[in-house]
């Protein structure tokens, strides 16, 4: 499956909770249906990726954990 992506950032290195607080703020400069991958290596950013978009209007099109390497596509909503 092809994904177009707006937008990427790279997080990784950063630890929570930057990879979420640099992802809102990425999110904030895309208009909604805009899709944000965002590329991280921290293990907790799974479970916080998944809770912010439970809690806002924004969705997960796709995840895949590879390695060390967790990728998100996220559309704003």
């Amino acid at each position: 499956m092809e994904i177009n992506v707006d937008l990427e950032l790279d997080a990784c290195g950063l630890m929570c909770p930057l990879p979420l607080l640099k992802a809102k703020l990425a999110l904030n400069s895309l208009q909604p249906q805009q899709v944000l991958k965002v590329i991280a290596t921290d293990p907790g950013s799974e479970r916080d990726f998944h809770v912010f978009v439970q809690q806002s209007r924004h969705s997960i099109l796709a995840f895949s954990k590879e390695e060390a390497t967790y990728s998100y596509w996220i559309r704003k909503g």
